[in-house]
């Protein structure tokens, strides 16, 4: 019962950034960029590629096989920005992005080590 529940915790994290590809006016909220900016089309894609994570996330907390596939796919997407975040100098803007990101690291360790162990 405790795997659902980490996997639904991994889901909420990418709920509102997946929830800007369906209400684009938040990528200006989340992100501080103006619609007529070239790069909101990128923030726009970038929000479906969340939702892609998202869907994983939830299809992992009811489908038990999906369980590695999604490791793979929400570690990509987590240690990735962090990744970049730190290598660009940590950046004041996205700071708030990285703490959750941060945050959830240890619910995706714990739900990759139920999904992998022997």
């Amino acid at each position: 019962m405790l795997q659902p529940i980490l996997w639904l915790i991994l889901a909420a994290i990418h709920a509102l950034p997946a929830l800007a590809f369906f209400r684009p006016a938040g990528l200006s909220q989340l992100y501080g960029i103006a619609a007529d900016n070239p790069l909101f089309l990128l923030m726009h894609h970038r929000a479906a590629l969340l939702l892609a994570v998202f869907a994983a996330c939830v299809y992992a907390a009811f489908v038990p096989e999906g369980r590695r596939l999604a490791v793979i796919v929400v570690g990509i997407s987590m240690v990735s920005f962090l990744a970049l975040y730190w290598m660009a100098g940590s950046p004041a803007a996205l700071r708030r992005i990285a703490l959750v990101d941060l945050a959830g690291l240890p619910v995706l360790l714990a739900v990759a080590w139920m999904a992998y162990r022997g």
